[in-house]
């Protein structure tokens, strides 16, 4: 499971019969700090993310075993939206506070 930023859609006007109908996301992975890791990556969206919000994504065989993406040709998959992050008995992150400065 990865951490991720959603920073933007991506619009497909064709795609593969099996992924009509689905939502596309460009997502930056990110370090527990909030800070860019990596590139970013296309995910499909099972779980109506929006932009700016912090998710957790798979890639590979695992990001074909959600009910949207089952059979489906996808490597990455955003399958939750990350409401809270303890770490060391501490919130470092909460969805609804914005002044918490991890991962924001």
């Amino acid at each position: 499971m990865i951490f991720a930023r959603v920073i933007g859609n991506v619009v497909c006007t064709r795609k593969e019969e099996k992924l009509v109908g689905t939502k596309l996301l460009l997502v930056q992975p990110v370090d527990l700090q909030g800070q860019p890791k990596g590139n970013p990556l296309v995910g499909v969206d099972a779980v109506g993310a929006g932009e700016g919000e912090l998710v957790l994504l798979v890639q590979g065989s695992s990001a074909r075993q959600t009910e949207r993406t089952e059979g489906s040709p996808v490597d990455c998959t955003l399958f939750a939206i990350v409401d809270s992050v303890e770490q060391g008995g501490k919130i470092v992150f909460r969805k609804s506070d914005d002044r918490l400065p991890s991962l924001r």
